[in-house]
């Protein structure tokens, strides 16, 4: 699998340092910091803690809360803010950009139909994976419900551990040591060394199999998305539950057809 250098954790290439803080909007960058405070454990938010949460003051808190309220992006209910349903638009407009998403969905839903076995798409950003796809199987596999925009720790998922690989080496290694490690069931890799070689190996064999690692009963089997050039894009996965399916039959039976719905994704790709 050929690596290449992904924006997590690098440096703008062209433009001084100066240049860029002469260029960057810290109100801006507020804003869309309030914004990301928003999720599913703090579906809304009083102004002093989203000012905690964010680490602004409470007036700048507050300004930003304000502004986005009469923009439509949050609701104000007394004290509280939550995010509005404005919010969609901004996560929709990415998506229709997306061309390779609608050429992945019914791919995704044949295979997952054929296999009986749920089927995603997700992106790579930072340490976490962000979905774009979703297909699921009849049967209800992962205690936390999985929905497109979803975010899961990277490191810690097949759709994650794949895509880490394309990270050149001195971003990967820094990204494993900011990790805040904790074991989520006890076939969690927290060693920081061992988590590294699991990630060399995956991209050395081009798929990612996690066992039972972020959830119990929770295998899953992931695949890149790649250009013609061998940019990672995004990957794709499939999970079954460990009473419905051993990691030796995910490599035999099930490896071959994901790597065939990527490669026609991938086809798609410029």
């Amino acid at each position: 699998m050929s690596t290449a250098h992904h924006p997590v954790g690098g440096k703008a290439p062209a433009a001084s340092r100066v240049d860029v803080d002469k260029e960057f909007m810290t109100t801006l960058a507020k804003g869309l910091a309030v914004l990301a405070s928003f999720g599913e454990m703090r579906q809304a938010m009083t102004l002093s803690e989203a000012a905690e949460v964010t680490g602004l003051s409470r007036a700048a808190a507050r300004r930003v809360l304000l502004t986005l309220a009469e923009l439509g992006y949050v609701a104000q209910d007394g004290r509280r803010f939550s995010l509005a349903p404005r919010i969609l638009e901004l996560g929709f407009a990415y998506l229709t950009t997306q061309s390779w998403i609608d050429r992945a969905e019914p791919l995704m839903k044949e295979l997952s139909h054929s296999l009986q076995e749920s089927c995603s798409a997700a992106i790579l950003q930072g340490t976490e994976i962000v979905y774009v796809a979703r297909m699921p199987a009849p049967h209800r596999i992962m205690s936390t419900t999985i929905a497109v925009g979803t975010r899961l720790p990277a490191f810690f998922t097949s759709l994650g551990r794949i895509q880490l690989g394309f990270l050149n080496d001195v971003v990967l290694s820094q990204a494993i040591e900011g990790l805040d490690l904790k074991a989520y069931t006890p076939q969690t890799i927290v060693d920081r060394a061992a988590l590294h070689r699991r990630v060399l190996a995956d991209r050395e064999q081009g798929y990612s199999l996690v066992d039972e690692e972020l959830e119990k009963g929770l295998r899953s089997l992931a695949v890149p998305i790649v250009t013609r050039s061998g940019v990672n894009v995004a990957a794709i996965n499939l999970s079954a539950h460990s009473s419905r399916a051993s990691g030796g039959e995910l490599r035999e039976r099930f490896l071959p057809e994901l790597r065939e719905v990527a490669h026609q994704i991938s086809r798609s790709l410029p």
